[in-house]
């Protein structure tokens, strides 16, 4: 008998500490209630997410703002609050992040603002990676009802993903996704999807140079004078 009680003590034990060595997991009251599928290597984001954290010490976004959150487009995105000085606009950006990346960290960077709107930008990555145009929009609609879920007064707005010279081979897969989303979207209250992949380009249906970097991925300040015009009609 008092075997018996000593190795269900030892299961327990392992249990109890593979729990404890298991990764950090942002729990919520959530119809998912934790992030499903955690993404491999999601530690790597520690240290950026750490920063914003820290910086919340020092000076706190006011609840209600606009929190903008995604890639290195969002990081990049170095004017936004001169674009616009009207909005209350927070960048909660990190570059090289992925849909279910963004949304596993947006219990830290996103829902504790109580933000009045978000505008998102991923997918870019995510379809580079490798993944199906199904799975990023799965990803993405998890997203979506999970921003619902945790701000149900919220709204959601949705830049497409652009067209980057470096990226052309993708491009039915980007137009596919955005597609999906946009037809998404519409189906949602309080919900938007902004066209920036069409504005973009010229009149040839290629990516307009003008609007990237020398890496033919990351933007010039005329390409988000771009986001700039098609977003401004967006946000509340």
């Amino acid at each position: 008998m008092r075997l018996i009680s000593t190795f269900k003590f030892l299961v327990l034990a392992l249990v109890v500490f593979a729990a404890a060595c298991s990764p950090k997991v942002q729990r919520a009251q959530s119809k998912f209630n934790i992030v499903q599928n955690i993404p491999e290597n999601i530690e790597k984001w520690e240290k950026d997410i750490v920063v914003f954290e820290e910086a919340d010490k020092i000076q706190r976004p006011a609840n209600g703002s606009i929190v903008f959150v995604g890639s290195s487009s969002i990081v990049g995105w170095k004017s936004l609050s001169e674009d616009f000085p009207d909005k209350e606009t927070v960048n909660r950006g990190f570059g090289g992040s992925q849909t279910d990346e963004v949304h596993y960290y947006a219990y830290r960077i996103l829902y504790p603002y109580k933000p009045k709107q978000v505008v998102i930008y991923v997918g870019d990555n995510d379809l580079s990676a490798g993944k199906s145009t199904g799975k990023v929009f799965n990803d993405l609609t998890d997203f979506f009802e999970d921003i619902r879920h945790q701000l149900p007064k919220t709204k959601i707005t949705f830049l497409a993903i652009k067209p980057s010279p470096s990226r052309w081979s993708l491009i039915d897969s980007i137009k596919k996704t955005n597609t999906l989303v946009e037809d998404y979207l519409n189906t949602m209250e309080n919900a938007s999807y902004v066209d920036i992949l069409e504005p973009m380009l010229m009149e040839n249906g290629r990516p307009n140079p003008a609007y990237y970097l020398a890496d033919s991925l990351h933007m010039t300040p005329a390409g988000y004078d771009v986001w700039v015009e098609k977003l401004r009609p967006h946000l509340e």
